[in-house]
């Protein structure tokens, strides 16, 4: 079997092959396994991986483990200097990196440098901070003592992101956790692996130390197996809240153990009486439809007042039927397909439910017309909208679970802004919400009362700033593994007191007498 470099092409002389990235070598793996990576456009085969197994995590946790002494004993800024780099590498191959992206996960193209310049800005961030003022001096009740706060890295983190954002996510997780002082064992989502590989490359071309940084490519045993390793201490986790719970009840109470997850959401735009309708269109539009829907913040709950309802469903629809399905490389492409095969069949089965349940169907894209698909793209996982309106109903699937396809509901509202946080507030995820209102005490209300982690007044629902922690409440997470709050999974903070005087004076009036019972 050919041992992969940073790719050795294959017989035809187009394919590749990618291996893991274990303590500064490329390797093939125990299993010599293989899978391929397509893309979503067109169905041409992108590259070829190994396959990881457990004996292949087994083997970075151990690189990891070794080369953590070494990598905590730089300095935060050395650490830091080693990111920059990492950095330069991202700005410099923004658009190279950007279109892998498309082509990998479907995104249009735009969204596909975005991806990369939210990767670039992470580090930034990252880097960044350490020369920035760190821990909290204390003021103490004993005026001889000193009392302050640091923090240490906890050890080897695993990383486990996925397919939608193959480059944002990863360095959410990589930068902080390694600028913090700690090592790393990512497993970059199987349906991306180009993506995984393009930025193990960026890593070792900016000097990341051997051990320090490793990757496994694989599927959800490899997962598995960071999860499983006692010698992880810490796991951040984006993906589906199905394996996210699933870590959690691994990793719950584990003593010495740690988890940050992020996962989906059904999320909701509230349009109220007072909205700016053009705003809460395009908001909407843009929340619910870009990324193909497929974004964790992505919108699948309109809730909009009776007195503006009307005018904004016309005005929705109008625009969900001319949204632009298209190549994503083409710039004028407003939606790409969809991932792959298994988010079609899921998304057809959600809009079949839909219609079981009785809703009114306003916009059927899910079969595009033969027009519709780009030339050459037969092959591709090719949807548009899927639009519906339905009379609230707490019993209803549609609107109580995530899809993750361009799925929408409009639901129409009577009352005050409290009834529309009621029916905003009723699922069982709590990721990213937004409201639509001139009337500062509607927004300030939902600011108060929405159950979410990521909300948005006037805005879409997307396009959160990487200093701003990334995160959810309720079946949406726990936790937030992304910039400042990450911090606190990846570390471990000390409360320190250093006595200054040259006898002992207690706290709270205890008594630092010693007390004998010699005569």
């Amino acid at each position: 079997m050919p041992v992969p470099g940073v790719f050795t092409s294959m017989s035809d002389g187009n394919q590749k092959i990618g291996g893991h990235y274990v303590d500064g070598e490329w390797t093939a793996g125990e299993s010599g396994e293989t899978f391929v990576s397509e893309d979503p456009a067109t169905g041409e085969r992108l590259g070829e991986f190994y396959r990881g197994t457990p004996a292949d995590v087994e083997a970075a946790v151990d690189a990891a483990a070794a080369a953590f002494d070494e990598w905590r004993a730089l300095s935060y800024v050395d650490r830091a200097e080693v990111l920059w780099d990492v950095y330069h590498e991202l700005r410099d191959r923004t658009d190279e990196l950007g279109e892998i992206v498309t082509r990998e996960c479907g995104k249009e193209i735009n969204e596909g440098r975005a991806d990369v310049v939210e990767a670039a800005h992470m580090v930034e961030w990252a880097a960044g901070n350490a020369r920035h003022p760190h821990g909290d001096v204390v003021p103490s009740e004993v005026a001889a003592k000193d009392a302050y706060m640091r923090r240490k890295p906890r050890g080897v983190v695993g990383c486990i992101t996925p397919w939608n954002f193959p480059v944002a996510i990863p360095f959410w997780h990589l930068a902080v956790t390694l600028v913090e002082g700690n090592t790393v064992v990512w497993k970059p989502a199987e349906q991306t692996p180009l993506c995984g590989q393009t930025v193990a490359e960026m890593m070792t071309d900016a000097g990341v130390p051997d051990g320090v940084f490793n990757v496994v490519h694989g599927f959800g045993d490899a997962g598995n197996a960071i999860v499983e390793d006692a010698r992880v201490d810490t796991v951040l986790f984006t993906g589906s809240a199905e394996v996210g719970h699933e870590i959690d009840e691994k990793l719950g109470g584990v003593p010495g153990r740690d988890a940050a997850l992020e996962m989906g959401g059904k999320n909701a735009i509230v349009v109220t009486d007072r909205a700016d309708l053009d705003i809460a269109v395009d908001a909407a539009v843009l929340s619910s439809f870009k990324t193909t829907g497929q974004r964790c913040v992505s919108s699948e709950r309109l809730v909009v007042h009776e007195d503006v309802y009307d005018e904004f469903r016309a005005r929705f629809v109008e625009m969900a039927k001319q949204v632009a399905v298209g190549d994503p490389l083409d710039e004028d492409t407003f939606m790409g397909p969809l991932a792959d095969a298994g988010q079609v069949e899921k998304f057809r089965e959600y809009n079949d439910l839909a219609r079981e349940e009785g809703v009114d169907v306003l916009v059927d894209r899910a079969e595009l017309d033969t027009e519709e698909i780009p030339d050459g793209m037969d092959e591709g996982f090719w949807v548009g909208p899927f639009v519906y309106e339905v009379d609230y109903d707490p019993d209803l699937r549609c609107i109580h679970e995530e899809v993750f396809g361009p799925h929408v509901a409009l639901i129409e509202y009577s009352g005050g802004i409290e009834r529309a946080i009621e029916i905003h507030n009723d699922v069982p995820y709590g990721l990213a919400g937004a409201i639509i209102s001139e009337d500062y005490r509607q927004i300030n209300y939902y600011r108060d009362n929405a159950e979410v982690g990521l909300a948005y007044g006037n805005l879409p629902c997307i396009g959160a700033e990487v200093q701003l922690p990334f995160g959810g409440v309720k079946k949406s997470g726990k936790g937030s593994p992304s910039a400042r709050e990450v911090i606190e999974a990846v570390t471990e903070r000390t409360a320190w007191t250093l006595n200054n005087a040259e006898d002992i004076e207690l706290a709270q009036g205890l008594s630092a007498d010693i007390k004998t019972d010699r005569e």
